[in-house]
């Protein structure tokens, strides 16, 4: 049997906020990480993951309890713990107008790597991460993906017995976090080097060989990712969605079922997630026209909402509040909204041979399709791949060098201030008024739109109560949780009732609870029309999408419904990161092979 390496017991710590009620981060926290293993926390935003990693790291010091690393008291000595440590937060710090040579020389340098060993050590690095032949590249000239590999070759540029990583690939594509992971594996097993992990994504948790489920400070599960799927046995339904019950109607109302706890389209099919075993669905029971429903393989992820989902109706109960609605709004979609999937005949977006080159590279190449009033399309892609660029230039925020884009029925060629008045914009890293309170915010940017003030001041109370900022509109944004920064970045894009609205990667670094959450406000947007261009790293979430377009290295290389994309690539039972990874693969294995022919 393996040792611990980390050793928490009892663990407190209570932050005091200015002007704010306390907040206990850690409750009485118990956990170990076992020697030589992958250890992953999972929870939501404020859950406490990175307090704990902060903590084991002794950047901070616990109120209360006990806590070891390699068999050193953190509290008495934080310098020899850290010796023996590396630590990767979310933001790692690369310094990029330095190459990749230089950043690995210059974190060597500041941990005292000896000359001797740095060939060796970096060689087997570069080798293992996939970025050997860019040592000469400005680390700010590298993709998202390659950044992160970047880093960790950094973070382990001494031989650390314990490496620690806060969420290591948020906005990191498929492709990418899949080689991330597997550089992970590796170093377990090769170095016996002791992982622990915070991640957003159930997928990577699964590959854990142990997992904690943090919810308010507190665990509320751990074990192995096999352990913990138990916890959903005999739950687990999946059902196909008709043309008279598209995916996001049947998805809204199995949500609200009392009979369901949750429920998320998955392989082109809606899986949900039964209160108890056997337990009977109300809506299924009264639409016996729908297909049957058959039993599905219980996931991590099962484990994961049934475990928030009941804490947070235990929460509710003590505090002796009602939980509210699993839909945005506390409402169903009705028929009328849900019509959503049914494509409009107006068309808001038109682009057609667009291409952008900056220099002689070309980041879009003749690229042409449309987008439907109240569609909602996914603009999909690896790191690099071009998405960010056209989505950019969608948006006005980037000139095209040709072809021809128009939004809402204006050329953005001729006139960009006059489509911007129909753009609402939600940047992937939050990008309001930090020191600003919500409602400060909201004012600020509704003024910035020349709405009257009359009209404006009952407009914030409009959307604070749409994303449930109400409680919130005295808070200052810049301390607020991740999830209710994005609720404001939506509230403040939707403002001024654009009629299209931009998301660029809204929901990285986001649990899958809050994430069901979002999605039902997108889907409630679209179905009032509402026209939504978004991007994502999550594959699963481009399900949620009427149409998606995939890209990578500039080219478009697939473009339609999740059906018709399955049916194309004749893998109907597959989920869609497993989709994206064959479409990306084939389409650089077709290019090498051409390569080849010409060279």
């Amino acid at each position: 049997m393996a040792g611990t390496i980390v050793e928490a017991a009892g663990l407190v710590k209570t932050f005091h906020p200015k002007k704010m009620p306390a907040v206990t981060a850690l409750d009485h926290i118990n956990l170990s990480v076992r020697t030589g293993e992958l250890t992953a926390l999972v929870g939501p935003d404020g859950a406490g993951k990175t307090t704990f990693l902060r903590l084991v790291c002794g950047l901070m010091d616990a109120d209360e309890g006990r806590l070891t690393v390699g068999g050193m008291d953190v509290a008495a000595g934080a310098q020899a713990v850290q010796d023996i440590l590396s630590y990767m937060p979310q933001k790692f710090g690369l310094y990029e107008d330095l190459t990749v040579a230089e950043n690995m020389t210059l974190y060597a340098d500041l941990h005292g790597v000896p000359q001797d060993v740095r060939k060796s050590r970096f060689a087997r690095l570069l080798e293992m991460t996939g970025i050997a032949a860019f040592t000469g590249r400005l680390a700010g000239k590298l993709s998202g993906g390659m950044k992160q590999k970047l880093g960790l070759a950094c973070t382990l540029v001494r031989s650390p017995k314990l490496l620690i990583l806060d969420e290591p690939t948020v906005g990191v594509d498929p492709l990418s976090r899949r080689e991330l992971w597997e550089i992970l594996q590796a170093l377990t097993k090769q170095e016996h080097l002791s992982v622990l992990v915070s991640t957003a994504y159930m997928d990577e948790a699964a590959l854990c060989q142990t997992v904690h489920v943090f919810n308010h400070g507190r665990i509320l599960a751990s074990g192995t990712p096999e352990e913990l799927r138990h916890i959903a046995d005999g739950r687990c339904m999946d059902i196909a969605p008709t043309t008279a019950m598209p995916m996001r109607m049947l998805q809204s109302h199995l949500l609200d079922d009392p009979g369901i706890t949750d429920a998320v389209p998955v392989c082109g099919k809606v899986h949900f997630i039964t209160r108890k075993a056997g337990g009977e669905v109300a809506f299924l029971s009264e639409h016996p026209e729908l297909p049957a429903a058959t039993p599905s393989e219980e996931r991590l992820e099962d484990a994961f909402m049934i475990l928030l989902k009941e804490d947070e109706e235990k929460r509710n109960r003590k505090s002796q509040t009602s939980l509210p609605s699993q839909s945005p709004c506390g409402r169903q979609l009705s028929q009328r909204e849900s019509l959503g999937d049914e494509q409009s005949s107006t068309i808001d977006i038109t682009v057609r041979d667009l291409v952008k080159k900056f220099g002689d590279f070309t980041a879009v190449s003749h690229t042409s399709f449309d987008v439907h009033r109240g569609e909602v399309f996914g603009l999909l892609g690896p790191n690099g791949a071009g998405k960010t660029t056209t989505f950019r230039m969608l948006c006005g925020l980037l000139p095209l060098t040709s072809g021809k884009l128009s939004v809402a029925g204006v050329d953005l060629r001729t006139a960009r201030t006059e489509a911007r008045r129909n753009i609402g914009y939600v940047a992937q890293k939050f990008s309001l008024y930090s020191q600003l309170t919500v409602y400060e915010n909201l004012r600020f940017f509704g003024g910035t739109y020349g709405i009257p003030a009359l009209e404006l001041k009952e407009r914030i109370q409009e959307v604070m109560e749409e994303f449930d900022l109400t409680d919130r509109a005295d808070h200052v944004a810049g301390e607020l949780p991740g999830g209710y920064k994005q609720r404001l970045s939506m509230a403040a894009a939707l403002i001024h009732r654009p009629k299209i609205l931009f998301l660029d990667e809204p929901t990285s670094g986001i649990n899958p609870l809050a994430r069901r959450t979002f999605w039902q406000q997108i889907a409630h947007l679209s179905a009032k029309g509402t026209t939504i261009i978004i991007t994502t790293h999550f594959m699963d979430e481009a399900e949620y999408c009427d149409r998606m377009m995939i890209q990578d290295h500039g080219e478009m290389l697939v473009l339609g419904s999740p059906s018709e994309i399955r049916e194309r690539m004749q893998m109907p039972d597959a989920d869609m990161n497993a989709i994206f990874i064959a479409i990306v693969e084939q389409s650089r294995a077709k290019q090498e092979e051409e390569g080849r022919k010409g060279a």
